[in-house]
């Protein structure tokens, strides 16, 4: 999908990756991009449009779905990371709030829009989601169980003309991952990756230079292969909603 005069909507898109997409898709000709935010952010482009929008919030959700008039790309991005070690509960159904089942309840009341544009859906993971990092182990597994929902919504929606895209991001140089001394890129080298991906029509995007060098071991593995498989197993009338 080209987002030339096209309709986004950004979660987490006061910062980090989420401010970097913003910028990259009004350079890119969006028409309208709806900027999820949980307070203020300042773009003088009248294309951008805040949307007071906590993924953890129905009201909140619910609110943003009768605002946004028409949209043709959903961009699940904002995310939590915390350091644990899964001895404290609290931690794991932080992460699970906002990683997973923040996306799952956004997309699901944005679904009739993006239905009706035949639009497409981007869920922003983490090469994490493939194997854990042991010292944020709720983040991973947080990300692991997003992977495993784009996955079973990519299959439900492709009858519905709805795409579903998941995004492996590498190590990216933003306050989440401050706390790691490796090789991080740019908050723009990702915008464009993800962006980039999606002209493509890749469903899954690997944007950095970390995670392209996973890339072909992905689409060509056991996990690709038996989620093809597991894919053809959904009635071309299912709807996820």
């Amino acid at each position: 999908m080209n987002i030339a005069n096209k309709s986004v909507l950004i979660t987490g898109a006061n910062r980090g990756i989420g401010r970097a997409l913003v910028n990259e898709a009004l350079v890119r000709g969006a028409e309208r991009v709806y900027a999820g935010v949980r307070g203020g952010l300042e773009i003088a482009d009248q294309r951008v449009t805040p949307v007071t929008l906590d993924v953890t919030d129905a009201a909140q959700i619910a609110r943003a779905a009768q605002e946004i008039a028409s949209l043709d790309v959903l961009i699940n991005n904002a995310g939590i990371a915390l350091y644990d070690d899964l001895s404290n509960p609290a931690f794991t159904e932080r992460h699970l709030a906002v990683n997973l089942y923040g996306p799952l309840n956004v997309t699901r009341a944005l679904l009739p829009l993006l239905r009706r544009s035949q639009g497409a859906v981007v869920n922003n993971l983490s090469v994490v989601a493939l194997a854990p990092v042991p010292v944020i182990p709720g983040y991973s597994l947080s990300k692991a169980a997003a992977l495993n929902m784009t996955q079973a919504l990519r299959a439900l929606l492709a009858g519905q003309s709805v795409s579903v895209h998941a995004v492996f991001l590498g190590p990216i140089d933003t306050d989440m991952n401050r706390g790691f001394d490796i090789p991080k890129a740019p908050t723009e080298v990702a915008a464009r990756g993800i962006f980039d991906g999606l002209a493509r029509g890749e469903e899954d995007i690997f944007p950095d230079p970390m995670s392209q060098s996973i890339a072909d071991a992905w689409r060509a593995g056991a996990a690709k292969v038996l989620e093809r498989q597991f894919a053809a197993l959904v009635p071309q009338s299912a709807v996820a909603a």
